[in-house]
């Protein structure tokens, strides 16, 4: 008859067997990728993402599977990264689905749209309304393993030189602004580009753009806009929530054991959450130091938000009409939002 001491020496055993197991997998070789960075890893809550996902797979395999990180322009431009991956120039590259708007403006809508949803409800859409599925639809017609791997929380909605009483100033002006929220703007006759994070400081610094948008306050202060543009507005109308995005050559991945890929995914899947967090958590310290460098921060009129929203229902009935594939994702948004709001209504304390 086992005694209660056998019976837990038996249990600390199997345990020992299982962790074993998982620590040492059964593997023919070690796997070495490199993994392109669209943002500097010095850049706050964006910036460690690569860097955390591959320590956490490194520690994970015991150091069999090793992912290597390059900085913006090592590997690939900034955000150039979806040929070298989908041509296995490079194993995988981290980055947001809109930085591909180039290969198709349906990536918008993976990443983040005016007027959108707030982080938890995308989240709920991207995990269990299908938002995932759609994705690797998309980017699996060109031999592309696509992972939803973070998400962060409101951005600001520009940084500019002189204070903005209304929309008429912003006819003429040439500014960085991202993804879909571009065609909101450009209906004032404000002239977009999208420019790669490290490349924004100095194009601000030389004139070449008048104003712009990247991310939250901690972000954009590690770039440095609070030295130039003084006047920086809310709310992110254009960005209420982000998501990132790791990219996998598709033949690479398929060559990956199983626990590998598992490992993989369980790193991405638990950097949403610390990803979020952080982002919620840094901004108040980076609004405070920023107004004490002279930024003042402002608040959009319900005015201006009615106008630009306005827009924006231009921009995406012109959009779902010239795009199939930006049709589909927006009725499976808008259906997921239908039956949502009975939650998001009444669940919320407004």
């Amino acid at each position: 008859m086992a005694t209660p001491l056998m019976k837990r020496l038996g249990l600390a055993a199997a345990t020992a067997v299982a962790v074993a197991s998982f620590a040492g997998p059964a593997h023919a070789k070690k796997v070495r990728w490199k993994l392109h960075s669209a943002f500097g890893t010095n850049l706050a809550v964006i910036g460690p993402v690569g860097p955390r996902v591959s320590d956490w797979v490194n520690k994970m395999s015991g150091g069999d599977f090793d992912i290597k990180v390059f900085e913006p322009g090592a590997l690939a431009g900034g955000y150039a990264y979806y040929d070298p991956v989908s041509e296995g120039a490079f194993d995988a590259a981290y980055g947001t689905p809109g930085a591909n708007q180039g290969k198709n403006s349906a990536y918008n809508f993976l990443s983040t749209w005016p007027f959108g949803m707030g982080a938890l409800e995308f989240n709920a859409w991207m995990r269990f309304g299908g938002g995932i599925e759609l994705g690797k639809e998309l980017y699996g017609r060109d031999n592309i393993e696509y992972f939803y791997c973070g998400m962060i929380p409101p951005e600001t909605s520009g940084w500019f030189r002189e204070p903005i009483e209304n929309l008429d100033q912003l006819k003429g002006l040439k500014m960085r602004f991202f993804g879909l929220g571009a065609k909101v703007m450009n209906k004032f006759g404000v002239s977009t580009q999208q420019l790669a994070g490290g490349d924004i400081y100095p194009a601000l610094e030389l004139g070449t753009i008048d104003a712009t948008e990247f991310s939250m306050p901690a972000i954009d202060r590690s770039l440095g806009f609070y030295q130039i543009a003084k006047y920086n507005y809310f709310p992110g109308w254009h960005q209420q929530s982000t998501t990132n995005e790791i990219l996998v050559n598709r033949d690479k991945w398929n060559e990956l054991p199983e626990e590998f890929q598992a490992m993989f995914e369980v790193a991405c899947t638990a950097n949403i959450s610390v990803e979020m967090a952080e982002g919620e958590a840094l901004q108040p310290a980076a609004m405070l130091a920023n107004e004490a460098d002279g930024v003042t921060n402002l608040t959009w009129s319900d005015d201006v938000l009615t106008a630009l929203e306005g827009a924006w229902n231009e921009v995406i009935e012109e959009e779902v009409a010239a795009n199939e594939d930006s049709a589909k994702i927006w009725k499976s948004i808008t259906e997921f939002r239908e039956t949502y709001k009975i939650w998001g209504d009444k669940g919320y304390l407004k």
